[in-house]
């Protein structure tokens, strides 16, 4: 269970959050569901870096990941499910974003979930060795960490959060 599974546990709770969806270079992985992402070729996320229609982007493990400029309903937040290196993006255009981490319970648990998900071993050491380095990052940025070591109750520590963060 990782952040994409806790974005989309809030937001089917909450008519008031609105879940981005990034653009991926990125074939997509066994048992996948087709909308996680819009999946797309090199030369097609070229052209919307190109016409300035990303957020944020970055390069990730060999592929990249990009959201698209949000175009929510009226009244609700927008929920990125993005990496720190796009975290740093948007918190330098938006310095007010609620930025939070999302930690494994452990190292062998996050290697258990990448493992179980279908990650190549290589991807999955490659994984593990960013992970540490993407919380120092979290940190530095001001990220509320949150442990995803059960999903109701990490779903609720993040509304949580998030209804904190709308009362200001």
């Amino acid at each position: 269970m990782g952040k994409g599974t806790v974005a989309r546990a809030l937001v089917a709770d909450d008519p008031s959050l609105w879940l981005s969806r990034s653009w991926t270079t990125r074939a997509r992985r066994d048992g996948e569901e087709a909308g996680a992402y819009r999946f797309v070729t090199d030369e097609q996320f070229d052209a919307e870096i190109e016409r300035g229609g990303f957020l944020e982007w970055a390069e990730f493990q060999g592929h990249r990941y990009g959201t698209p400029w949000p175009d929510p309903p009226d009244g609700v937040d927008v929920v990125l499910e993005i990496e720190t290196q796009g975290a740093a993006q948007v918190h330098a255009k938006d310095p007010d974003a609620l930025l939070l981490f999302l930690l494994p319970p452990s190292f062998s648990e996050l290697r258990r979930r990448l493992v179980d998900r279908g990650d190549r071993a290589d991807r999955v050491e490659a994984r593990l060795a960013i992970a540490e380095a993407e919380r120092a990052e979290a940190v530095g940025l001001g990220a509320v960490e949150v442990v995803n070591d059960d999903l109701a109750g990490c779903v609720a520590t993040v509304r949580s959060l998030i209804e904190a963060a709308r009362r200001g």
